[in-house]
Parts: C-alpha cells; structure tokens; sequence
C-alpha cells in the first residue's frame, strides 16, 4: 500500500468514518482534495515542497481543489521534529502573505498534544499513517464552521468517541494502513 492509499484509507475509516471532522466528507466526496506524497528526504526539501503546495493551493480554483495534503513518509518521522518543523511552516505563510488565507493543519503517526501521555487515546484524532501536512483555505473552515451548529465541541465529541472505541477499537479500524514495522 503507497503512502497515499495509507492516509486516504485513514481519512475514510477514521477522519470521515468516525466523523472525526465533519467537514471532510464533503470535500472528498466531490474530489477536492489534491493528494501530494513528497519526496523530499530532508526537512529543507520538504520546506521546498511545502512552499511549492502553498501557492499552488492559493491560486487553484475552490471548485477544483479545496484543500491539499501532503504526505511526507520519508522525512520528519520523529513527531518532535515533525513538531518542530511547523514553526517553519507557519513562517512559510507569512512570507508567502498567505497568513489568514490559508492554514497548516498537522498529522503524525505518533502525534500527541500538549498535556497529554503518549498512550492517550485522545490524541489519535490527529494520528496519521504517515507524517501529514493538511493545508486549508481560511474560508473554507468558515464557510464549514458557519454552517455546523456547536463547531467548538466537536475536539470533545471526538475524544469521547475515541475513549469509546479503545486502543484495541482503533488498532482494529486502522489494521492494515500503517507502516510495516510498527
């Protein structure tokens, strides 16, 4: 399985199966996501990358792609350097001028937000099969955000759906699409 069957097989099972985001199902289904596995094998050619899906989201049509994600499994598979590389990305808005017109969402493997354990199961709302890199238009998340009612309380929907299914819930929905070696 490619990188990008991997994460477009998580994107259905989890983020759209479990309704982890409710606005994802829509996107997909009309193929507006623009799926990108990079080859960069070091953090500078993934910022390279990076750069490149940046503007090249900022000038495509809405109506032909949406949102962009870039699958990175050759670089950055360690999540605090992963962590660490999204203060680069960020700054790759600003200089682009694209800060407030679009927005990196992250996704990793090994994801786990501040506070949490390693082994909380909250944080596989952000666990990808490989190291991911979502990029969003701002008005996109606020046409979706306007139009779904009580958007706040959807990070706590989705813990409590994740603490529902279990670590061995997950393992089940996920068998299949992660790396080989875990």
């Amino acid at each position: 399985m490619t990188p990008i069957e991997a994460t477009q097989g998580w994107l259905e099972r989890a983020v759209i199966g479990l309704n982890l985001c409710p606005f994802a199902k829509a996107v997909h289904s009309k193929g507006r996501i623009r799926w990108v596995e990079s080859t960069a094998e070091t953090p500078e050619a993934l910022l390279g990358e990076l750069l490149q899906e940046l503007q090249a989201l900022a000038t495509a049509d809405p109506d032909e792609i949406e949102t962009t994600l870039l699958v990175h499994p050759r670089v950055l598979a360690d999540f605090r350097d992963f962590n660490d590389f999204l203060a680069l990305a960020d700054l790759a808005l600003v200089e682009l001028g694209l800060e407030g017109t679009l927005q990196i969402a992250s996704f990793h493997p090994d994801y786990r937000f501040a506070g949490t354990r390693a082994s909380d199961i909250s944080n596989a709302t952000n666990r990808s099969p490989h190291p991911t890199l979502h990029l969003l238009r701002e008005s996109s998340i606020e046409r979706a955000v306007a139009t779904y009612p009580d958007a706040e309380a959807i990070f706590g929907r989705n813990v409590e759906t994740l603490r529902s299914l279990g670590h061995a819930g997950w393992r089940r929905l996920m068998a299949g699409l992660y790396r080989q070696d875990e």
